[in-house]
């Protein structure tokens, strides 16, 4: 069976928020938004939700950490190659992310670099070279 993740994220400014992603590639869904939320496809598996705090407080008590300034999770996409790596992470950092915000890896067979959204929600980005992995 296929599965799909929605990824449930609080955001200070939905417009904002909607922009950055969009600008990475996601495209807003109007099916799944509205004044309150905003449906953002990365994939045919892959969606974030971007919700007010308004709207955030309607699924659960608990508070909102602050992102920026504690951690609350870390999100992973794969690339294509690492170009696609480096370039998703250059356009976050052109629409109002930080790039870079933990250290870049390069294994060799993985390359990885990391962002993190206006709202301070970090997301990797990696590109795995499978035929350069060890057969152990």
């Amino acid at each position: 069976m296929s599965r799909q993740i929605f990824i449930n994220l609080p955001v200070r400014d939905l417009s904002k928020a909607t922009e950055f992603y969009a600008a990475i590639g996601a495209v807003r869904n109007p099916q799944f938004s509205d004044d309150t939320s905003s449906c953002m496809v990365l994939s045919d598996a892959i969606f974030v939700m971007l919700l007010t705090h308004e709207k955030w407080a309607n699924f659960t008590k608990k508070p909102i950490t602050d992102s920026r300034q504690e951690s609350e999770v870390m999100l992973a996409l794969s690339a294509e190659d690492r170009r696609s790596v480096d370039k998703m992470i250059e356009t976050a950092g052109a629409h109002g992310g930080k790039p870079d915000i933990n250290a870049k890896q390069d294994l060799g067979f993985m390359y990885g670099r990391s962002f993190e959204d206006p709202d301070g929600h970090i997301w990797e980005v990696v590109f795995v070279d499978m035929s350069r992995m060890s057969s152990q």
